[in-house]
């Protein structure tokens, strides 16, 4: 019994001794072991092709780069929601407001027009025989006349023919009274009066040289000849516009036409007199619209007797009284809108206590004052995206959430497809460190040759507003230099340099070929990815002054197109002076 007790005591310290010895290492290795799972479980992608997903790190298959770990913690959003830090709101100056139902506010219409002549108090003066200029008495375009007025005096072989006609004819008078008559109706045809006709045939006398006189009174707009020209019978001379009424057209949208009739009462102001109002009223609604623009022209036909509208001047109306059938409906500030093609979109915050953001496409109704009606797609109490929308938009691209330009989700191409964007994984691998949404820090050096590649953007832009298409080539060239000096060398930050790469490959295809195109249609088509890509390189590294985005929704034929200025004013590099103030800045990037 001794012996088994015995057996018993060295057969417990035994398993006790080992439990000792080798326990804590079994804990060990079951740590390690896990350690080595959730190592495994570690994914690699690419900063630069976020499709790639490997389960190791090593190169970019497609590029070539080192891959980066991806972000495996979930952030608790949906599918289509994403989320901005704290940083970035404050950086893009974002705010919101909450939807509410009410009336559209004012029933007040502002339309932007010009100052255009008064086709109706137009005149062309012209000569109504043929003959050689000898003197010119209107010295410069701008000068006024006054109906009588001496403007020429002409040399005609012709005119001195037909007076020696009338010489003959007048001692033919009592046998040939028909050929007398005649002679004398052929000079009244050409703009003799009775008294000169008289004065011919009294005194034998032939003139070598004719008068023109003014047949109307007003401003010479232009001048067609000069002195010494030989001219033709009925070929014009002059242009004189009565400037003492004016027209002032305005654009007025397809879905806004409903609202306007004749005799409507508008309130024009204008620049030049900025404290001053000037009535009006809607005197012509054009019946044909323009496919090009998708607008007609409204008319108002304003009292210059004090000569203040100047033709060419910018104008503003205001139309009260406008009626909205839909007496109680939302509205939301045009500033919150997107467009693209017939689609238009705004973002919604929808977690009140954190900047979580979502993409909703919505139908809108008139636009009245600066709101539009909304008839689908938003609800009472929905709090959107008022400022900085486009700021928003391009956090969406970059995270591959649903955006203006990728309505799906998912990788938005680049190149001449689309905004500069990312897959899914992007908003998988997104630390504070990383984070798309913030402005990358740059050195001040980079900044200058950024600064020159906008710059000549600027030049470029504006080329297209004058619709000068060999301008516009040689700012292209300009640019594209201008782009070879931006040293990627001075980025030492891997996300900086990764985002740089990209963009600089889209900016140069596109200005490629818009200095490549001779044809200021497709410049313009090229302009539009061109401004896209800067756009991007602008929100991400900033430049040394205040850029404003600007967005025209006729443009790319209804699909909407944006574009970068240095000036608050509009001026449409999209359509020229065919529709020049056509557009809104829809951000301030500081």
């Amino acid at each position: 019994m001794k012996k088994y007790i015995i057996y018993i005591g060295i057969l417990v310290a035994c398993l006790l001794l080992g439990w000792i010895l080798f326990g804590g290492t079994s804990n060990k290795e079951t740590d390690h072991n896990h350690d080595a799972v959730a190592a495994t479980n570690q994914m690699w992608t690419c900063s630069m092709h976020p499709q790639i997903m490997q389960p190791e790190a090593g190169d970019c298959p497609i590029c070539g780069m080192d891959l980066i770990p991806a972000e495996s913690s979930a952030d608790g959003l949906l599918a289509d929601q994403f989320k901005l830090t704290e940083n970035a709101m404050a950086l893009a100056n974002i705010q919101t407001t909450i939807v509410g139902k009410g009336n559209v506010e004012g029933n007040t219409i502002k339309l932007s027009g010009k100052i255009a002549e008064n086709e109706e108090a137009n005149a062309v003066q012209v000569s109504y025989f043929a003959g050689r200029i000898e003197r010119l008495n209107v010295s410069f375009t701008g000068e006024e006349v006054r109906k009588g007025q001496l403007l020429a005096t002409i040399y005609s072989p012709e005119l001195y023919a037909a007076q020696q006609e009338l010489i003959t004819a007048a001692s033919l008078k009592e046998p040939q009274p028909a050929l007398y008559k005649a002679v004398r109706n052929k000079l009244k045809l050409w703009k003799l009066s009775e008294n000169q006709i008289n004065q011919i045939e009294e005194t034998g006398k032939i003139k070598e040289n004719f008068p023109v006189y003014a047949t109307v009174s007003g401003t010479v707009t232009k001048k067609l000849v000069e002195q010494g020209d030989y001219i033709k019978q009925g070929q014009p001379l002059l242009k004189v516009a009565n400037l003492n009424s004016v027209w002032a057209n305005f654009d007025v949208y397809e879905n806004q036409i409903n609202l306007f009739k004749k005799g409507q009462e508008v309130m024009i102001t204008t620049n030049a007199y900025s404290n001053k109002e000037f009535k009006g009223k809607v005197d012509f609604i054009d019946p044909v619209l323009n496919t090009k623009t998708r607008t007609v022209t409204l008319r108002v036909v304003l009292n210059n007797k004090d000569d203040v509208f100047k033709p060419g001047m910018f104008v503003t109306a205001n139309i009260e009284g406008v009626k909205n059938e839909n007496k109680e409906s939302l509205s939301i500030p045009s500033s919150a809108v997107l467009w693209t093609g017939e689609r238009s979109v705004v973002y919604l915050k929808t977690n009140p206590d954190q900047p979580v953001f979502e993409m909703r496409e919505v139908t809108l109704g008139n636009q009245i004052g600066n709101k539009y009606e909304v008839l689908e797609g938003l609800f009472a109490g929905n709090k959107i995206v008022t400022n900085g929308t486009f700021t928003v938009d391009a956090a969406a691209q970059l995270q591959g959430k649903k955006s203006m330009m990728n309505k799906d989700g998912g990788k938005v191409m680049t190149g001449h497809e689309g905004h500069l964007g990312m897959d899914n994984n992007s908003s998988k691998r997104e630390t504070d460190h990383t984070n798309t949404n913030e402005r990358l820090e740059v050195s001040e050096k980079f900044l200058q040759q950024l600064n020159s590649v906008y710059n000549e953007y600027i030049n470029l832009k504006d080329a297209l507003v004058k619709e000068d298409s060999k301008s516009t080539s040689t700012s292209a060239s300009t640019l594209l230099n201008n782009l070879t000096k931006v040293n990627m060398k001075l980025l030492s930050d891997n996300k900086a340099h990764n985002q740089w790469m990209s963009l600089e490959k889209e900016i140069k295809s596109s200005t490629t070929s818009i200095s490549k195109a001779s044809d200021i249609k497709a410049q313009r088509d090229h302009f539009k990815y061109l401004s896209s890509h800067l756009i991007n390189a602008v929100q991400l590294f900033g430049v040394n002054e205040k850029v404003y985005v600007e967005f025209c929704p006729m443009a790319d034929n209804n699909k909407g197109a944006y574009w970068l200025s240095k000036e608050e004013k509009v001026t449409n590099p999209y359509f020229g002076e065919a529709m020049l103030t056509c557009g809104e800045v829809k951000q301030v990037i500081e």
